[in-house]
């Protein structure tokens, strides 16, 4: 049977539609527990006056089945914008249709319409399946790098640290 796999960009009636996605993506990773995103909160995060990411969704047959949620980044050395994708996922049962290429595809020709430098995404350990997969295409992993993630109450805390002088950073709260 021949398949239809379409890539379109995400309308804010699809809000619900994202949070599930990122919902299946995170049991995926078992991260399960750690997904608190709400439709709501989503929804303000992409389908406002200044968007902190945008979302394309992946379709088969006309019914969506994965997404790429992706952001700007900025590269000092090369001076110029670059695209991160946060998030890419096409739902387990419907893979091997060319959803998951055809996203990275639509990605990839945004990053040439928008001249950016590079693409840049992560990939857990474990992923086997996914690292093949980037690797066909033409990524590589970066040799010598760690990925350093703060969170929650290190933020709050290094944010107070009194010992420290004033970071300058209260005109940027906006």
């Amino acid at each position: 049977m021949t398949h239809t796999v379409s890539i379109r960009p995400a309308t804010r009636a699809d809000t619900a539609l994202i949070c599930e996605l990122i919902r299946d993506l995170a049991i995926y990773e078992e991260l399960g527990d750690s997904c608190v995103s709400t439709p709501d909160v989503i929804g303000e995060a992409l389908f406002t006056d200044r968007p902190s990411a945008e979302v394309l969704i992946g379709e088969l047959d006309g019914g969506a089945v994965g997404f790429a949620l992706f952001f700007h980044n900025y590269s000092t050395f090369l001076g110029k914008k670059g695209l991160y994708l946060e998030d890419l996922f096409v739902r387990p049962e419907f893979r091997g249709h060319g959803v998951g290429k055809m996203l990275l595809q639509a990605l990839a020709q945004v990053a040439v319409k928008r001249d950016c430098a590079r693409m840049e995404w992560s990939v857990l350990d474990w992923n086997a399946p996914s690292i093949a997969f980037y690797s066909s295409l033409g990524a590589a992993p970066m040799k010598g790098w760690s990925v350093f993630r703060m969170t929650g109450d290190a933020i709050t805390r290094l944010a107070k640290d009194e010992s420290k002088t004033e970071a300058g950073a209260e005109g940027l709260a906006a």
